[in-house]
């Protein structure tokens, strides 16, 4: 693939630097970590050790020891001044960071000059792995689901075909034949996504309950819905400290997020009612028996897929802009995203039809007194011009 992802330059300048580091690459399956990360070893052209843990035995923590001694084999071997060692799906071997954390601290020691790149797709063990054994030997940088802007570029779409086809450029190529497109989505991605990032790394001791709570999050993209109400609708004898953590396990795998209610008590806000929304809209429309040209021409839903666009695309620049993303409502009035960060705090209403009500919006500024409000529809920001902006820059 031609197109290179604006990620490639940030970590290039740091293979640049004098300096020994560990960099962590993290993001969900099929968003092109491992193609980055081989245009970016032909771009620096240092000599490198690239390896998958696909190969290894979970269990086995000896496998890095050994793939570890082979890079400094090939180091030693090519007599340059560093050395790049890149491991994919580190979060497959049990114990890893442990693992890491000793052989970097013995190159440390030996002043064997390899730099790390570690690849996976499960944040929630990575972060944890990191934070527990790896305090000050890393730099972390997340590579989330593809933009407007980047589909736009590398495949010519515009914003109707990415609010419904959704940003995995790996099924760009499929759209064509539609059908096709959604079984590659529901079983190469979704399929893999819960039972490789998730089933195989976590306990999940209902892993049918979790896989419905999913298809259930996607059908109500975009909506708030109590996690007691949920259980009635799963048919299951499970609680709701259950679907919370199969929540943020499917959060973490990036597929669906359970957003929090806006409140300045905290307590208050981790005991809201989630509101349900999807990483990428790809999720929502390959489980649907509708077609693009069919959803395209009944307003009701295609208003729904424009509003889970916008959210996506708010929730997958959270991740990388390092800002809070929550809704609010009271009674009767709602507002549909509130971005904060620091003591920034902004509303956003999606509006998708004509529609001119804006109380939600009245609500929240009396009560919160926030930095701006803005209206995304007709009478506001377009939803097409907001898929084109990093919405930091509002904040």
């Amino acid at each position: 693939m031609a197109f290179e992802r604006h990620e490639i330059q940030v970590l290039g300048k740091r293979l640049k630097e004098q300096r020994r580091f560990i960099q962590v690459l993290m993001g969900p399956r099929q968003v092109g970590k491992t193609t980055l990360i081989t245009q970016l070893l032909k771009k620096v052209k240092n000599p490198y050790y690239f390896v998958s843990a696909d190969g290894a035995t979970a269990s086995k923590w000896i496998w890095i020891e050994q793939q570890w001694e082979i890079a400094r084999i090939k180091f030693k071997k090519s007599g340059a001044k560093d050395f790049i060692f890149v491991i994919d799906e580190i979060q497959k071997v049990e114990n890893w960071s442990e693992t890491v954390k000793l052989l970097w601290d013995e190159d440390s020691r030996n002043n064997v000059q390899i730099k790390v790149i570690l690849l996976g797709s499960s944040r929630l063990l990575l972060q944890k792995g990191l934070t527990e054994s790896l305090a000050g030997r890393f730099e972390t940088t997340y590579l989330g689901h593809w933009s407007f802007i980047e589909m736009h570029n590398a495949f010519g779409w515009d914003e109707n075909k990415f609010a419904w086809f959704g940003g995995y450029p790996g099924s760009a190529e499929l759209i064509k034949d539609e059908k096709r497109w959604k079984h590659y989505i529901s079983q190469s991605l979704i399929e893999t996504s819960i039972s490789k990032d998730i089933l195989m790394l976590t306990r999940v001791d209902k892993p049918a309950l979790m896989k419905r709570l999913f298809e259930l999050g996607c059908l109500y993209s975009g909506q708030i819905l109590s996690l007691t109400k949920i259980l009635g609708q799963l048919q299951d004898s499970g609680n709701t400290i259950t679907l919370s953590h199969y929540l943020n396990l499917l959060d973490t795998a990036g597929l669906l997020a359970g957003v929090e209610k806006y409140s300045v008590n905290k307590i208050k806000q981790r005991s809201s009612s989630p509101k349900f929304l999807v990483h990428n809209t790809a999720l929502i429309s390959s489980q649907k028996v509708e077609t693009f040209k069919q959803t395209l021409n009944k307003p009701d839903q295609w208003g729904r897929i424009v509003e889970s666009a916008i959210g996506a695309h708010l929730k997958n620049y959270s991740l990388t802009e390092n800002y809070n993303l929550y809704y609010w409502r009271h009674r009767n009035d709602e507002i549909d995203f509130v971005l904060t960060k620091g003591n920034n705090v902004i509303g956003l209403e999606v509006k998708s039809g004509n529609t001119q009500k804006l109380s939600g919006i009245i609500a929240f500024k009396k009560q919160f007194n926030p930095n701006k409000t803005f209206l995304i529809g007709n009478n506001g920001i377009l939803w097409q011009d907001f898929l084109k902006m990093n919405p930091v820059e509002l904040l």
